[in-house]
């Protein structure tokens, strides 16, 4: 797993007093603080906020001593409960009486998680208190929020216990199925949803580091384009006032697909599981930033996860996150050691790859730069994968590595340990050459070695 640097140039300075946004000059990438970003993170499973027995402060301090920049977290509307998906100590799942969101428990007893029934004509203070509070600690340390408003309810114990099933309520709110909470049908239940939207929306109009993500996986569970495109204008209405609006996201597909009809409110259009990274290539035309904001699933191994961000940001992505179950309720520094059987890793380790990748886009002018495998003429192998990022005439990266879907094996993904020296033909044009070659699992260089290239494709370079 090795990357070719050739001819970098500084990144360009910009300054902006802006919420992240996308970037003027290329807005396949990010603007953040006046500077160019990219989005890398290997966060925990959305539970930060509401989790009372997560400590987000240690947890947020994590991420910035790792030197990644993102996390995303769930807004309360969804909750899984212990034993969700085969994952341990699920920050996503916490104890009835530690579960906080936006509305308030009453003094009725009967909510099918064993203790009191919300009233969701009310507010819970001491949720938007604590999410101001995580959304200044993030913002202190330069961490990008996305801010998951909404997720499908994938099983039917998930709605059993949410506070929006009539059966939890006070209300009398929310007597339908599962796959009918996320559609326009009901309209006191989209009543609910949208003040809470407008309540969230309000109460983070002051933060630079957030965008919203209108829902995580709406392909499962019922939830249809029409309610998607409501909460999309809901924010973007409840923003018209404000002096600068936030991104807004929207999850499309697992693996990758062409948008059909793209909403004109979303810039950020962002998979999981894309690997190989396809859906880059398929929506690139759209001008918006693309992300992978959510992989795992695939085994406990580092060299997954370190592959699929590398393989998507040179493919021309914006946004990396890899579910890292390492954080957990006690162990938010990322320490807890993932056990054989979960879905997904996560580990110290990996964060410090990670940081490297990040490290690596900062060195580059990225926002001149767009995928470019054509370049890479011959030489890769047919149990490998290559992919290029190009300034054209300045600064090529070509990124080279050996992971695979493996539909027959389990995991599916997987990363051949045998190292192997490989020789990659680059038509590049002509000119004077400075090439190094970046370890992506230790961050070493080898090189720099300086050639001259009369033109078209040669030269032949070694990687490691």
């Amino acid at each position: 797993m090795k990357v070719l640097l050739a001819l970098c140039t500084a990144a360009a300075t910009l300054n902006a007093a802006q919420p992240i946004r996308l970037h003027p000059d290329n807005p396949h990438y990010f603007l953040f603080r006046g500077k160019p970003t990219v989005l890398v993170t290997s966060g925990e499973h959305y539970g930060a906020v509401i989790n009372l027995d997560f400590d987000y402060r240690k947890y947020l301090a994590a991420l910035e001593a790792a030197g990644l920049n993102h996390t995303r977290t769930f807004a309360g509307a969804y909750r899984e409960i212990p034993g969700s998906f085969n994952i341990p100590n699920n920050t996503l799942a916490p104890k009835p009486d530690r579960f906080i969101c936006p509305w308030p428990r009453t003094e009725v007893p009967g909510a099918k998680d064993g203790g009191n029934k919300f009233d969701l004509t009310k507010w819970n203070e001491a949720y938007f208190q604590r999410l101001r509070a995580f959304m200044e600690e993030a913002s202190r340390r330069g961490v990008v929020l996305e801010m998951n408003l909404f997720c499908p309810f994938y099983e039917d114990e998930l709605w059993d216990v949410n506070p929006m099933n009539a059966v939890n309520n006070v209300n009398g709110i929310g007597g339908l199925k599962r796959t009918e909470a996320l559609t326009l049908k009901d309209a006191r239940l989209l009543a609910v949803q949208e003040a809470m939207v407008r309540r969230i929306v309000t109460e983070l109009r002051d933060f630079d580091n957030l965008y919203y993500e209108i829902c995580n996986e709406p392909y499962f569970g019922g939830v249809t384009f029409e309610w998607q495109a409501h909460i999309s204008k809901v924010i973007d209405g409840t923003e018209a006032s404000f002096p600068a609006r936030r991104l807004i996201s929207q999850n499309i597909a697992n693996g990758s697909v062409r948008v059909d009809h793209p909403n004109p409110l979303v810039s950020l259009f962002n998979f999981h599981y894309s690997r190989p990274p396809e859906s880059v290539a398929l929506n690139y035309e759209f001008g918006r930033a693309i992300g992978n904001n959510e992989t795992g699933f695939d085994g406990l191994a580092d060299a997954t996860y370190r592959i699929q961000g590398w393989d998507f940001l040179m493919a021309g992505g914006a946004l990396y996150n890899n579910l890292d179950y390492s954080f957990t309720a006690g162990h938010e520094d990322g320490s807890f050691i993932v056990p054989p059987g979960a879905p997904g890793g996560g580990s110290p380790a990996l964060r410090r790859q990670l940081k490297i990748l990040r490290d690596f886009f900062e060195g580059l002018n990225f926002i001149r730069m767009a995928p470019a495998s054509g370049i890479i003429r011959s030489g890769v192998p047919p149990d490998a994968s290559a992919r290029a990022l190009a300034e054209a005439g300045r600064t090529y990266a070509v990124y080279l590595h050996r992971g695979r879907i493996d539909a027959k094996a389990k995991p599916r993904y997987n990363v051949p340990a045998t190292p192997q020296r490989v020789t990659l033909t680059l038509d590049l044009p002509a000119g004077p050459y400075a090439a190094s070659w970046l370890n992506t699992k230790t961050g070493e260089y080898e090189g720099p070695e300086r050639f001259a290239h009369g033109g078209g494709a040669s030269p032949s370079l070694c990687a490691p």
